[in-house]
């Protein structure tokens, strides 16, 4: 990659440089879009012509202030899909923006790089905010001393490896409307043992798909599982899923259930904000909940 030919290239005045988009998904899916009339190949990603894809102009400033444009484009079983859309698939998913010399794509420069926030969609076509790498920079950061552990369950904080055998099981789906799914059997755990977990669908039309689980009760050989939100493609009888143990965050379930209480990330012990105006008594047990 030639930056500076690219620019030789530039200051000639009579300039043939196109924009090129590659849009890689969470699920690691790729897509590459051109604003140039041919394909474009580069980084092992085909950048096709002809999608309908354009780009407002580029706010770049100094700082931390955070970069932002906005990509639009129509919608299309070939490119990017209404369908896809609405059921998140494009969610967060990360955006390289180049501008490329299109006789020669190794001259180029990379002109922005972030994730797509929100999209909008109208008329056959959608409208989605580009937002740049300095928004991460507005997420807030450091730890809360609190009670419950702060570790989102199987990430460095938490130290547990959800592949161990037990804490996850594929099954069937048996009947569901998106939201509430029956399997028969999974009787081998316990009720509530995938509660706070995950739900992914694995095959069918919503493959790659997934949702917390809000409740998990067992009841006549039946295990129903709840979602907090309704999955957002259609899921049909006998589609397979995969089923992650959840963890509502107690010290308890990190020592019994998970044996992992030397990574626990709460404060069990901390009184609670009251302490001050407590008073002597035998009922109380100091264990950072509300004075009784």
């Amino acid at each position: 990659m030639s930056v500076q030919e690219l620019d030789i290239h530039l200051k000639t005045g009579a300039t043939g440089v196109s924009r090129c988009w590659r849009v890689t998904r969470v699920d690691g899916t790729q897509y590459g879009f051109t604003d140039h009339d041919c394909d474009l190949s580069f980084d092992g990603t085909t950048f096709r012509a002809g999608t309908g894809l354009s780009a407002a102009a580029l706010t770049q400033t100094t700082g931390l202030s955070v970069d932002n444009t906005e990509a639009v484009g129509a919608l299309s079983d070939g490119a990017i899909s209404e369908e896809d859309i609405f059921a998140g698939r494009f969610d967060s998913a990360e955006v390289e923006a180049w501008l490329v010399q299109w006789a020669a794509p190794e001259n180029r420069v990379l002109q922005f790089r972030g994730t797509i926030g929100e999209i909008t969609r109208a008329n056959g076509a959608f409208s989605a905010e580009l937002r740049g790498l300095a928004e991460r920079m507005n997420v807030p950061t450091g730890r809360v001393f609190q009670r419950n552990c702060q570790a989102v369950l199987g990430e460095r904080a938490c130290g547990f490896d959800l592949e161990t055998t037990g804490y996850w099981t594929e099954a069937l789906v048996s009947t569901t409307d998106g939201r509430m799914f029956s399997f028969d059997g999974l009787m081998a755990f316990e009720p509530r043992w995938f509660e706070r977990g995950h739900l992914q669908v694995l095959t069918g039309a919503a493959a790659g798909l997934s949702g917390a689980v809000k409740l998990d009760r067992v009841a006549d050989d039946i295990r129903k599982v709840e979602l907090w939100d309704s999955l957002r493609l259609p899921i049909a009888p006998g589609d397979r899923i995969r089923l992650t143990a959840g963890c509502d965050k107690r010290m308890e379930t990190c020592r019994l259930k998970f044996v992992n209480l030397v990574n626990y990330q709460g404060f069990p012990d901390i009184p609670g904000d009251d302490w001050q105006a407590a008073h002597p008594t035998r009922l109380s047990s100091r264990d950072g909940g509300s004075l009784r």
